[in-house]
């Protein structure tokens, strides 16, 4: 049963043992993330000069629920723009919102102005630090 999406900002948070980090890791056997957030995160360390093997390495073992991107998200993530652009979201924010959504569950990121556009989306946030 997954009980809340975490943002690629949240989940780095647990890999740099950062603030926040023991939240993610209270929820993190069951979270779920799209596979745009992922993507961010397999970013954020190659950009770092880590190898495709290093970085596998690391996030394979995660229980993490990685959920793909498809059309209906997408339709629910564009249409979602109008109201978050005021807090200057990405289309990552907005995937890890548009999936806490739809699955009914906290969206846990490390973004605090997330909660400024909270309510208007329809999901319940929850900034780890």
């Amino acid at each position: 049963m997954i009980d809340a999406v975490l943002d690629a900002s949240a989940l780095l948070a647990l890999l740099r043992n950062e603030p926040g980090a023991e939240r993610v890791k209270s929820v993190l056997r069951n979270s779920a993330m799209t596979t745009i957030n992922y993507g961010e995160i397999v970013g954020f360390y190659a950009r770092r000069g880590a190898s495709e093997v290093e970085i596998r390495r690391l996030l394979h073992p995660l229980p993490t629920e990685r959920i793909a991107f498809d059309e209906e998200l997408a339709y629910v993530v564009g249409l979602m723009l109008p109201q978050t652009s005021s807090a200057g979201l990405s289309l990552g924010d907005r995937a890890c919102l548009g999936l806490a959504g739809r699955l009914g569950v906290i969206a846990l990121t490390a973004d605090r102005s997330w909660s400024r556009i909270a309510r208007a989306v329809g999901v319940t946030v929850e900034a780890i630090r």
